[in-house]
């Protein structure tokens, strides 16, 4: 809740006029708890998980028009049943878990200062602080991400999320209860160290989770923004990860590849996209003399 009763007190406290944005913010914020802001990230995210799927859905329902092309593994097929059943898991999940540690995990804001206030942060700081917390997210995650590939952690919990060896944009969130909670740590890392402001943190769990949704698309589109993104991985680098499954010890990334070519964990990604180059190459010659035509062969190829 703002200290203010008015824009002209909120004004002189800064000793400048508002701008439009933190007007409108002290329009909508100044009575609301923080407790109340804060829980806003319950809405995002149930607005995120079952909406921003549902182009990528209608996207496997229309492949005969051409989308096929783009599928990433092509031989998968799912219904629009299966895949609503995927999102009512993802549903009870979030019922059970997500939504309750929201409502309980507000002290934890509180604790590393997370503000509401005016001013609002400039769009510089906004931009500086969303590209450190997926940094320390991303390193993080990687890290917990090979953990749960470990005999013990790959059976009692990271199974679940590879229950979808094709993945598809409901199937982001979908995992074991404890691999949820677990997952939490790195995400609230970068906010931890560098806390800023609660529009920040709210931009911060929504483009985390869309960034999530589209690395599990299934499809590999030429026009996807993110591929002008330095060390992104993408859809096309966590697919092969899901298509190896539980033999994986490649791509573990959540979000840049610089942790697994560091750490020598893309190797059999690296491989595996030469070995399609080469396919590919030869399919082109043999389809210019025979009349044929090349089909990308994801699903047939496996390489640890």
């Amino acid at each position: 809740m703002l200290p203010f009763s008015t824009i002209e007190e909120a004004a002189t406290f800064m000793g400048r006029n508002l701008t439009v944005a933190e007007t409108l913010w002290f329009n909508y914020s100044a009575k609301k708890s923080d407790y109340y802001l804060y829980c806003h990230n319950i809405l995002f995210l149930f607005l995120i998980f079952s909406v921003v799927p549902l182009p990528l859905v209608l996207v496997e329902m229309m492949r005969s028009l051409g989308f096929d092309k783009y599928k990433i593994q092509p031989k998968v097929s799912l219904t629009l049943s299966e895949m609503f059943q995927c999102y009512k898991d993802v549903m009870r999940m979030f019922v059970l878990v997500v939504g309750p540690l929201q409502l309980v995990s507000y002290p934890s804001i509180k604790m590393i200062r997370i503000r509401t206030g005016l001013p609002l942060p400039s769009l510089w700081e906004i931009v500086a602080q969303l590209a450190v917390y997926f940094m320390i997210e991303d390193y993080t995650n990687y890290w917990i991400h090979r953990f749960l590939h470990g005999k013990w952690g790959y059976e009692k919990i990271h199974r679940v999320h590879h229950e979808y060896t094709a993945p598809i944009a409901f199937a982001a969130p979908y995992a074991h209860w404890l691999e949820v909670l677990i997952l939490g740590i790195p995400s609230f890392l970068g906010p931890a160290i560098a806390p800023g402001h609660m529009i920040t943190f709210w931009l911060w769990i929504a483009l985390r989770q869309i960034e999530a949704i589209e690395t599990h698309s299934g499809y590999d589109f030429p026009w996807t923004p993110t591929r002008f993104i330095p060390f992104y991985g993408g859809a096309d680098y966590h697919d092969y990860h899901h298509y190896v499954g539980g033999q994986s010890q490649s791509n573990f990334a959540s979000v840049f590849t610089y942790c697994d070519y560091i750490y020598g964990t893309d190797k059999g990604y690296r491989y595996h996209k030469k070995v399609l180059k080469k396919l590919k190459e030869g399919s082109k010659v043999d389809g210019a003399q025979n009349g044929g035509s090349y089909h990308y062969p994801t699903q047939d190829l496996k390489s640890e």
